[in-house]
């Protein structure tokens, strides 16, 4: 049990009794930076980023689409402030559990744990490649990456906030782009 479709299923089996539905609309704070984390969100429909505020220098560290549980898991788990703001870049429907009733549910849906390791995996995973890019690769092939790697997310979030997750201005990405189209 490891598909989204399998997560899908056992959150609409826990919804009324742990998880409750919210819609919010593109551009809200879920959590900001510096407030602790009590939430784990699951995104049903829509698009979250998470970034941090580097002396007013926006730097998106991830982006999450359908399927995946969104948190700023270090705040979650150790109960400290959050270095990360989460926000939605589209319209978006979540599941919410909060973290009071997070034991509760691990107790009667053993296999949300397995779900949740993969989860946090996959994210693991993710930051490694994120910040050996960063070090080994220049802009314009970490953008080529993403174009072949993660076309949906090209297509689905605004340029400005894909500049910042490649560690470059607005302008550096339209360079890009051009010189990739020519």
């Amino acid at each position: 049990m490891d598909s989204y479709s399998d997560l899908l299923k056992l959150t609409n089996q826990t919804e009324n009794s742990y998880w409750y539905k919210k819609s919010v609309p593109e551009n809200t704070t879920l959590l900001y930076e510096g407030d602790v984390a009590d939430k784990i969100y699951f995104i049903k429909k829509g698009a979250l980023r998470l970034w941090n505020n580097d002396d007013g220098k926006d730097i998106t560290f991830q982006f999450f689409f359908e399927g995946q549980i969104v948190a700023s898991y270090e705040s979650f788990h150790l109960g400290k402030p959050s270095i990360f703001t989460i926000e939605t870049i589209e319209n978006t429907d979540l599941l919410v559990l909060e973290k009071r009733k997070l034991e509760h549910l691990l107790a009667e849906s053993p296999d949300l744990i397995h779900l949740m390791m993969n989860q946090l995996s996959e994210r693991f995973i993710a930051y490694t490649e994120y910040f050996l890019s960063r070090i080994k690769e220049s802009p314009e092939k970490r953008y080529i990456s993403l174009l072949e790697k993660r076309p949906e997310l090209v297509r689905r979030v605004p340029d400005h906030y894909i500049a910042s997750f490649l560690g470059i201005t607005p302008v550096s990405l339209s360079r890009i782009k051009k010189r990739i189209k020519s």
